[in-house]
C-alpha cells in the first residue's frame, strides 16, 4: 500500500477532499492522510456539502496538524499550492498541485476545484 499525504494550510478544504478521493479511488492501493501547517480545527461546511453531493461524508474527518500524522516515510507528499513545503515530512516524492483555495468561492466554483482535485487524485493513483 502506497502512503500519500495531502497538505494545505488549514486542512479544511483541498487536502481533506484529496484524502477523501484517495480513499474512494485508491481503496486497497493507498493509505491516504491529510494535514495542515496551521489547521483550522474544522472542516469547511462548503467542502462537506460538495463531497455530500458525491455521496461522501466528510463530517467523519478531522482537521489535523502535521504533528498529528504518523511519522512515517510517505510515498508521496502533495501540497495544494499554498506555499507549504513541509520540509520535515519524509517522502520519496513531492509535488505541489497549485490549486486555488476555494474557501470563499460560491458552490459552482468550489465544485470546479473539487472536481480538479478528484481528477488529479485519479491520475496519481493510476501512476502507482
Amino acid at each position: 500500500m502506497k502512503k500519500i499525504l495531502f497538505v494545505c494550510v488549514e486542512n479544511s478544504n483541498r487536502s481533506q477532499m484529496a484524502e477523501a478521493f484517495a480513499n474512494i479511488h485508491g481503496k486497497g492501493k493507498v493509505e491516504a492522510y491529510s494535514s495542515g501547517s496551521r489547521p483550522s480545527g474544522l472542516i469547511n461546511p462548503k467542502a462537506i456539502a460538495a463531497m455530500k453531493e458525491l455521496g461522501y461524508d466528510l463530517t467523519t474527518h478531522d482537521s489535523k496538524s502535521l504533528d498529528e500524522i504518523p511519522e512515517i516515510q510517505y510515498d508521496y507528499a502533495i501540497t495544494m499550492g499554498c506555499g507549504d513545503e513541509c520540509p520535515f515530512v519524509k517522502a520519496f516524492h513531492r509535488d505541489d498541485w497549485k490549486l486555488d483555495d476555494p474557501k470563499h468561492m460560491e458552490p459552482v466554483e468550489f465544485n470546479k476545484v473539487r472536481d480538479e482535485i478528484e481528477r488529479r487524485v485519479k491520475d496519481l493513483i493510476n501512476k502507482l
